[in-house]
C-alpha cells in the first residue's frame, strides 16, 4: 500500500493546514461583510437577502468541515498509518460544498449580465460552465468517497479538471463580459465615467481573484502529484466567491462618495448620519441651500437616469437586476436673498 515518506509529511499536511487557515480567515471576512450587508441594505429584494443567508450557512458548514478535516489526521489519528494513507472523512465534502456556493453565485451574476446588456448567448454560456462545474464537483465528491486513499486521488482527474477548469473559464467570461458591457456605456461625462471606472476596477479585481485561484488549484493538482499544494487555494475558493459577491453589494454605498458626496445608511457601525457635499467641497449635514447629488443607492449596483429617458418598468427591472447605468444628475439650490424695503 502507498505510504507517504516521512520527509514528505510536511507536503501532505502543511498545505492542508495553511489552506484551512486561509479558509477560516476568509470566513471571518464573510461574516463581517454579511453583517454589514444585512444592516445596510434592508430594502433589497427578499430573495436576495435569503440568498445571502444561504451562502453564509453553506460557508459555516464548509468551514466546520475544513476544521474537522484537519482535526482527524493531526489529533485523532496522529502518528498512525491511516493518517498518511487515507483521506480525512470530511475532506470528501469540500468539492460539493464549494460548488454549492460557486455555482449559485455564477448563475446570479449571469442573470445580472443578461439584464445589463440584453444578450442571452453569453449568460447561457456562463450558466452552462457553472452547471458543468457543479457536475464536476459532485462527481469529485463521489469519486473521493469511493477512492478514499491519497494514492488514488489522480484516478479521478477528469472530474477535478471539469470542476475547476469550468469554474475558472466561467469567471473569465463573467469578468470580460461585465467589463465590456460597462465600457460600452461610457457617456463622456466625467462624473458618470468615474463611477463606471470604479465598477470596472471592482469587477476586474473580484473576477480575477476567483479565476486565478481556480486555475492555480487545478494546475498544482496536476503538476505536483503526491502533495496537497493545491489545497492552499482549494479550501478558500468558496469564500472568495462569497466575498466577491458581498463586496460588490456592499460597495454600493461607496459610489456616492466618488463625487465628494458622503452618504451613510442606517447601521450600527456608522450610526444614523447623512451627509452631502457643499459647494466648497466640505462635508456638512444636509440642509437648505446646500448642493446635493441626486443619484440613488437603492439599486443593487448603480442606477443613473439617462438623458433620453428610461421607462418606469425599465428602472424597476434594472433595480432588481443590480446594474443599470445612466447619467449623474446634480441639483443646485440657492438661497434667494431677502427683499429689503427702502
Amino acid at each position: 500500500m502507498y505510504r507517504v515518506p516521512m520527509d514528505n509529511i510536511q507536503l501532505l499536511f502543511g498545505p492542508m493546514l495553511v489552506g484551512t487557515f486561509f479558509s477560516t480567515i476568509l470566513y471571518g471576512v464573510v461574516v463581517v461583510q454579511a453583517f454589514i450587508y444585512c444592516q445596510t441594505y434592508k430594502r433589497d429584494a427578499t430573495w436576495i437577502r435569503y440568498f445571502i443567508l444561504y451562502l453564509v450557512i453553506c460557508e459555516t458548514l464548509a468551514t466546520g468541515f475544513d476544521i474537522g478535516m484537519m482535526y482527524e489526521p493531526l489529533v485523532l489519528r496522529y502518528a498512525t498509518h491511516r493518517a498518511t494513507t487515507i483521506l480525512p472523512i470530511m475532506l470528501v465534502a469540500d468539492p460539493i460544498m464549494t460548488v454549492f456556493i460557486s455555482t449559485p453565485v455564477q448563475l446570479f451574476v449571469a442573470w445580472r449580465i443578461k439584464t445589463l446588456n440584453g444578450s442571452r448567448l453569453l449568460p447561457a454560456i456562463i450558466c452552462a460552465l457553472a452547471l458543468s462545474a457543479l457536475v464536476g464537483g459532485i462527481s469529485t465528491t463521489i469519486a473521493a468517497a469511493i477512492f478514499h486513499e491519497f494514492a488514488k486521488v489522480h484516478q479521478y482527474d477528469g472530474a477535478v479538471i471539469t470542476w475547476l477548469a469550468s469554474s475558472a473559464v466561467a469567471d473569465i467570461c463573467i469578468t470580460g463580459c461585465l467589463v465590456w458591457s460597462l465600457h460600452k456605456r461610457r457617456t463622456g461625462y466625467s462624473a458618470t465615467d468615474d463611477l463606471l471606472n470604479k465598477l470596472i476596477r471592482l469587477t476586474l479585481q473580484t473576477g480575477a481573484i476567483t479565476a486565478i485561484s481556480a486555475t492555480l488549484d487545478v494546475v498544482l493538482f496536476l503538476a505536483a502529484p503526491g502533495t496537497t499544494l493545491n489545497f492552499i487555494f482549494n479550501f478558500s475558493l468558496s469564500k472568495l466567491y462569497t466575498n466577491s459577491l458581498l463586496s460588490t453589494l456592499n460597495a454600493r454605498a461607496g459610489w456616492n462618495n466618488l463625487a465628494g458626496d458622503q452618504v451613510y445608511r442606517d447601521n450600527i457601525l456608522f450610526g444614523d448620519s447623512k451627509f452631502v457635499s457643499s459647494g466648497s467641497g466640505g462635508n456638512h449635514p444636509a440642509s437648505g441651500g446646500e448642493r446635493s447629488n441626486v443619484y440613488s443607492v437603492a439599486a443593487l449596483e448603480l442606477r443613473f437616469r439617462s438623458d433620453n429617458g428610461v421607462s418606469r418598468d425599465d428602472v424597476r427591472r434594472d433595480t432588481e437586476s443590480g446594474i443599470s447605468v445612466t447619467k449623474v444628475v446634480e441639483r443646485f439650490e440657492e438661497e434667494i436673498p431677502p427683499v429689503t424695503r427702502d
